[in-house]
């Protein structure tokens, strides 16, 4: 077996991402420390054309190095917004219809390999700070909590990973269901 090539990997450039049809995925981040954290989302984002992310709190915003490199250009390729107050996203969300769910370890969360997504439906993926997670009032304002199963010693996973285990858990089964 050869390894591919980037220039044998068939992906899409920038404008050409801008115009293909996205998930129906947005992606919030709950006041986020690690810049390169940060980095990683866009980068998971752009891997599975999630239609945008919203930069909430103190979470920092592109241009910044330390973004650019780990999300090296997906910060040009998906969409994103920064919102100071992410309770009040959150509320606007569900308004236009949005299945708000915190990703998070709280009292009656559905473990992830359970939740069942329908593909008429949009969902916004709530994702916390790395210490205290997602805030209390956000989880709160949720339609639902869903959590990872874990099995080890350790209490959670970088929200990097968290993301993208939970956008490709999402995607594939979007992409599932529609076959």
């Amino acid at each position: 077996m050869r390894k591919l090539k980037n220039n044998e990997l068939g992906r899409l450039q920038v404008e050409e991402f801008r115009k293909v049809e996205k998930t129906p995925l947005i992606i919030v981040l709950d006041n986020i420390r690690s810049l390169n954290n940060i980095g990683s989302v866009f980068r998971t984002a752009d891997a599975f054309l999630v239609e945008k992310i919203y930069l909430c709190g103190i979470t920092a915003t592109p241009p910044h190095k330390d973004i650019h490199k780990t999300a090296l250009g997906a910060t040009e390729s998906v969409d994103w917004e920064y919102v100071k107050d992410t309770h009040a996203l959150i509320k606007e969300l569900k308004e236009k219809g949005v299945v708000t769910v915190a990703i998070e370890q709280a009292e009656n969360a559905e473990m992830l390999n359970d939740f069942r997504v329908e593909t008429d439906r949009k969902y916004a993926l709530i994702f916390g700070n790395e210490v205290k997670g997602v805030a209390q009032e956000v989880v709160s304002d949720c339609d639902t909590v869903v959590e990872i199963p874990q099995y080890g010693t350790k209490h959670s996973l970088n929200i990097s990973v968290s993301a993208g285990v939970v956008v490709w858990d999402f995607f594939n089964k979007m992409q599932t269901a529609k076959k």
